[in-house]
This record gives structure tokens, sequence and C-alpha cells, in this order.
């Protein structure tokens, strides 16, 4: 089923990814400056960089329709939300609707996993609840056939 996708470097990516997407929310530095710390300062070669960057221009290039796809299913402004709730949302969000090669049951599990790993103590619950929402709307017809 991974056709030479490498399942646990991707995962890396995305735990990678948070904590860049995380980094730039707070310091504002252009996406750029934040990939090139992290392609020096983490374990990168153990991740799949092209998917980490992708991820994340993808994030940054797409911020405004990810932050709109978000609202209705949010009990809160996004600027309000968490930010590594908001990172993991932003991330799964852009997979949805950007990345259907990826299944819509992986993107909640990755994004409930890493917030379980980064976030607050429940915020991996509330994630989960977005996500699902979303990938109703996103993913309708996959979601429908329980893919």
């Amino acid at each position: 089923m991974s056709q030479g996708i490498d399942m646990q470097a991707r995962s890396r990516a995305r735990r990678r990814a948070l904590q860049a997407l995380y980094a730039w929310q707070i310091s504002g530095s252009h996406m750029n400056a934040v990939i090139d710390q992290f392609r020096h300062e983490q374990d990168m070669e153990v991740a799949d960089l092209e998917y980490f960057e992708d991820l994340l221009h993808g994030v940054e290039k797409n911020v405004d329709a990810l932050d709109e796809v978000l609202r209705p299913h949010i009990d809160r402004e996004v600027a309000q939300v968490d930010p590594i709730e908001r990172a993991a949302l932003r991330l799964a969000a852009y997979e949805l609707k950007f990345r259907p090669d990826v299944p819509y049951r992986v993107v909640i599990n990755e994004a409930i996993e890493v917030t379980k790993r980064f976030g607050a103590d429940h915020g991996h619950s509330y994630v989960n609840g977005v996500l699902d929402k979303l990938a109703g709307e996103l993913r309708v017809v996959e979601k429908q056939h329980g893919r």
C-alpha cells in the first residue's frame, strides 16, 4: 500500500513540520528561514525532507484558505487556538484539502499523535473533533466509503 513511500519518514516529517510551523507562527520569520534552521538543527535525515518542505510551503501559501475552512468547525478565532493545536489543524487541513493522495484517516491519526506528543493534555480530543468535521466536508466521497 505504501507504493514506495516510507510512512515512518512521513510521520517524522509531520512531527518536524508541526514544530517548524509552531516556530513560524510564534516568530513571524519567513518560512524559508524556519526550514533552513530545521535542516541544520533537527535530525532531518530520518524524515522525508521533500514532504516536510511541501507541508510547510503549502501551509504558508494557503494559510488564509486553511483558516477559512477551519473557522466553521472551531469554537473561537483561529488566532486564539493553542499554537500547537493551531499548527496541527493547519497541517492536517492542508493535507485534507491539497493532498488527496493521503487517506483522511491517516491525516487525522497523525494530527492526533503529534498533538498528544507536543500539545496540551486534551488538545488531541479537540483536534480530532475539528478534523473529523472537516474531513466530512473536504473528503465527502472518501469518508462515505469508509476509506
